[in-house]
């Protein structure tokens, strides 16, 4: 009898183990996030452009990912050859990034970002819009 109520209560231990094991691993996918623009224009000449990184499900601010890849081009206006440099920024708010960009014309220009978020596996890519003012 001893040995039955042991054998129960080892595996009610293991089941309970795995359902924990498995609720901790369980992570969002990557297209549960994206950048979104702090201001949608900027004026021309040296801009500083501010993203904020959203987790979409709960609208959180995500901090402390490793952003690999930016472009600001005029794509949006048919002038995707025309970029501009573009370097990043500290930031003192949670989740958002800052980047200081040479605009040197009016119009569409794209700012494209690639993520990488802690935790999760895969990419967040986005592809932004910001127009340049006078």
């Amino acid at each position: 009898m001893k040995t039955y109520n042991s054998t129960r209560a080892l595996r009610a231990a293991a089941i309970g183990i795995a359902l924990a094991a498995a609720g901790t691993n369980a992570r969002a996918d990557v297209k549960d996030y994206e950048f979104q623009l702090v201001d949608k224009t900027v004026k021309k000449g040296e801009a500083v452009i501010s993203v904020r990184l959203v987790h979409k499900p709960d609208g959180k601010p995500v901090p402390d990912a490793v952003i690999f890849a930016k472009r600001l081009d005029m794509a949006p206006d048919g002038m995707e050859s025309m970029k501009t440099t573009i370097d990043a920024m500290p930031s003192t708010e949670p989740g958002v990034y800052k980047f200081k960009a040479a605009v040197t014309m009016e119009g569409g220009w794209q700012l494209s970002l690639g993520a990488k978020v802690q935790g999760e596996t895969g990419t967040v890519e986005s592809k932004l819009v910001i127009k340049a003012t006078p």
